[in-house]
């Protein structure tokens, strides 16, 4: 990992920053994390932003892997993460209990 976020992240607009694929050979799609300049350093420290690129490798993800602002270390995909697969790429659905679909 680079020493510093500002190595590696790209503003791309007001509070939306991009880990772009070129980042780490095999990423699918580019990492999008939402969150102010001053909240970056501590999602760097906590290796959360390790977590959105590790999310960018899944079998069928498409667009981007999402970071929302409350970004922070989770079990594989970070907490405030946010995918979507496609089954047929072999992707997986993932739902919360009690939903019906």
């Amino acid at each position: 990992m680079a020493a510093s976020w500002k190595e590696v992240v790209h503003k791309i607009g007001e509070n939306r920053w991009e880990i772009r694929r070129s980042y780490q050979e095999g990423m699918q799609v580019p990492g999008l994390i939402f969150a102010s300049e001053s909240m970056l350093s501590r999602i760097w420290e906590d290796q959360a932003f390790q977590q959105v690129v590790n999310v960018s490798f899944l079998p069928g993800i498409v667009g981007h892997s999402l970071a929302m602002p409350d970004i922070h270390w989770g079990y594989g995909f970070p907490i405030g993460g946010v995918a979507a697969t496609r089954v047929k790429d072999g992707g997986c659905l993932s739902r919360r209990s009690g939903l019906r679909y």
